[in-house]
């Protein structure tokens, strides 16, 4: 089995754009442009930047190759994303250009993509990149014959390279097509062989010292000082610290946590975290979480709430509650659609510069602040001269309250109520600034993990404001994402959604609604998490290897179908699907989902143990193999009640269920005690000694 690793470096990272706003360019008709083209008629924010490039752009589907067979040329392909610079310089200095786009309308069909839409697509043509170039990132520009298969794929180039690299092919074309045909057919073979799984036979479980040795080989690659992997840049990862968090659970290694603990501190203080009004930027371009690229996705904040509201559980530490009340409240205001749904990026450019939205000179500050600015600016390390470029500054934190209070000679209260309404103020001269601009699709596989975000920040806090955006969400996904075979879709924009859904959309809808069971009771939530989970089976799993493929079985026709194997900023979508199975084969008594996670994780197994931190979502389903989860049943008139106690704690190892009555599930059958809330903790079918005490219940977890 061969797998493709790699992290996209700061110079090839796509960077937003300064693109003007959503609203505004809505308002631009046909008639002030001498241009427009087939992308006229999407939805997509990024392809609809494209629509008046001289360029004559297509989206991608059967129409543009159909055209390229027909009209003898080849295909070019370029993909990006609405938070990409890169993608826009490109525009700018390439695809805004008349004589360039007319040399690429005369010799290549133009096809423009969303990879936020369609991965799948840009899962084939990165992999080429890959093959061709040993690395990858966005803009993603790929050349292709007419039924699709690259020849040639490379990321952003100037103008003049372009061109040359353009008429370099053509004049190939013009003399020696068939060379094109036989390179395109050896990539064509590279794509389908990479991440290209075979049905392992072993089925031995790894043992706590096998996990043991596993963390000792990636004790030296972790960044105990300033927390992540010790690499730049950085980017949050919350799988890897998930899992360290269960591990540590399961082992006890304080180095575990120390990992888990640096990485929360030091991201939480650092200016990839907006001190000011909340959220994570993508990552970090340096060691230390100081300078971001100032892009927000919905996919990062959302796992992070998660991942802090579970570290809160276990550390009870206040930055952590913190961090998710702020990120939740940037969620709701910038990312929140009014119907339920969640906005995918907002972008890291504002009036023509990177992150401008978010810097501030030592001037701006002692003219907003006055007496209070001193305070501030130590507060948050500003200084006349800047800690980023052009003498700005980007708020970070390096003390504690209780440091700065005593530099200051003030009391901890007093230093946050100051603090707190110089906020206020920055916040308010601050809205009067032109607002990075918004990418207003809304995909199913990030809403649903923002949907766990929600779920988890309101088990952590018991704040029935979180599971009621909780509720809201699942009901829109139920409404609008999901059909009544259970087929889901990926998007939704202007009140449609348009494009079949992808292995991760069933995935991280099922995850989540598994978790919203355990938050609720309500069966209804469990219950369509299996129809889903049965769908998913039907439509995507491949019987030769006991992997998914990432697309559907009747909406494949790339030229290779397929898997997503290897965790990145984001799990995969198999690992995330084993995670699912185990669990439901857990509540349903369901031993083939039971035996499909644990072959997924057999055939994985060896990558995994090589490598654990590009496999760290796998290594969460590993864990609960190596010690069978508690089943924790709650039935009774105060089930409720009795859940929130528990959910005071970090319990990874264990999954919950019950109600005021027995309900339908086979686990909870004759647990019902009249007139009593009755907590049964079992493993493996076997059940403890009933108990109405949960510290008692809570003993027989240790």
């Amino acid at each position: 089995m061969r797998i493709i690793h790699y992290i996209i470096m700061a110079s090839i990272i796509s960077i937003f754009s300064s693109c003007k706003g959503q609203t505004e360019e809505a308002k631009i008709t046909e008639e002030i442009h001498p241009f427009t083209n087939e992308l006229i008629h999407e939805s997509s924010p990024y392809l609809l930047q494209h629509a008046y490039n001289p360029v004559n752009w297509y989206p991608w589907g059967d129409k543009a190759l159909q055209k390229a067979k027909d009209e003898n040329k080849l295909v070019l392909i370029s993909i990006g994303y609405a938070a990409c610079h890169w993608c826009h310089v490109m525009e700018h200095e390439s695809f805004e250009d008349v004589a360039v786009a007319k040399y690429m309308n005369d010799h290549f069909v133009c096809i423009k993509v969303d990879r936020e839409e369609r991965p799948d697509v840009d899962q084939v043509y990165m992999t080429a990149a890959q093959l061709l170039t040993g690395r990858g990132g966005w803009p993603l520009n790929a050349l292709a014959t007419a039924d699709g298969k690259p020849f040639f794929a490379g990321t952003y180039f100037p103008k003049k390279n372009w061109m040359e690299m353009l008429q370099h092919f053509v004049d190939i074309q013009n003399k020696d097509p068939k060379s094109l045909v036989e390179q395109a057919l050896k990539v064509t073979e590279g794509i389908k062989s990479v991440e290209n799984i075979s049905f392992v036979q072993d089925e031995s479980i790894a043992t706590i010292a096998d996990l043991n040795s596993i963390f000792n080989k990636w004790v030296s690659n972790l960044d105990f000082k300033k927390g992540g992997n010790s690499r730049v840049p950085k980017f949050p990862m919350p799988s890897n610290w998930e899992y360290l968090l269960q591990y540590h659970a399961l082992s006890k290694d304080p180095k575990a946590l120390k990992a888990v603990t640096a990485t929360l501190d030091n991201m939480a203080f650092g200016g990839i975290y907006e001190q000011l009004g909340g959220g994570f930027s993508r990552y970090s371009t340096d060691a230390n979480w100081l300078v971001p690229h100032f892009e927000k996705m919905l996919y990062d904040n959302a796992q992070l709430v998660s991942l802090y509201s579970h570290a809160y559980q276990l550390t009870k530490n206040p930055l952590y509650k913190a961090v998710v009340y702020e990120t939740l409240a940037f969620i709701e205001q910038e990312l929140t659609s009014p119907n339920g749904g969640f906005y995918s990026s907002l972008d890291a450019d504002s009036d023509g510069e990177e992150g401008k939205y978010y810097v501030w000179t030592t001037e701006e500050l002692n003219s907003v602040l006055a007496e209070d600015a001193a305070l501030f600016s130590a507060y948050y390390n500003c200084t006349k001269t800047g800690n980023w470029e052009d003498q700005k500054n980007i708020l970070h934190r390096k003390l504690l309250d209780s440091e700065i209070a005593k530099k200051f000679n003030i009391s901890v209260e007093k230093l946050q109520t100051t603090i707190k309404a110089c906020k206020a103020k920055l916040t308010k001269v601050r809205s009067n600034r032109i607002k990075p601009r918004l990418d207003d699709k809304i995909l199913t596989a990030w809403n649903a993990l923002m949907l766990k975000g929600y779920i988890d920040a309101y088990r952590a806090f018991d704040d029935t404001a979180f599971l009621n955006k909780a509720l809201k969400s699942a009901n829109f996904l139920s409404k609008n994402m999901i059909g009544k075979s259970n087929e889901v879709m990926r998007n939704y924009k202007n009140e449609k959604a348009s494009i079949n859904g992808l292995l991760d959309d069933y995935a991280f809808t099922i995850s989540a609604f598994t978790s919203l069971y355990q938050a609720t009771f309500d069966e209804k939530w469990l219950y369509k998490a299996k129809d889903l989970n049965d769908y998913a089976i039907t439509h995507f799993f491949d019987t030769k290897s006991g992997m998914f493929f990432y697309t559907h079985n009747n909406h494949s026709n790339l030229i290779a179908r397929k898997m997503e194997v290897a965790d990145n900023v984001i799990p995969s979508s198999n690992s995330e699907m084993a995670k699912n199975l185990f669990f439901l084969g857990l509540y349903y008594d369901n031993p083939d989902y039971t035996q499909k996670s644990k072959q997924m994780l057999t055939n994985i197994q060896e990558d995994m143990h090589r490598e654990i931190s590009f496999y760290s979502n796998w290594g969460i389903v590993e864990l609960q193999f190596v010690k069978e989860p508690y089943e924790i049943a709650i039935v009774g008139h105060d089930f409720a009640k009795t859940r929130k106690a528990f959910d005071k704690n970090y319990f990874p190892n264990a999954i919950f269920l019950g109600g005021k009555t027995e309900g339908t599930l086979a686990l909870l059958e004759g647990k019902l005690i009249p007139q009593e809330t009755t907590i049964f903790v079992c493993q493996d079918k076997v059940c403890n000694r009933p108990t109405t005490d949960v510290k008692e219940a809570i003993k027989q977890l240790k």
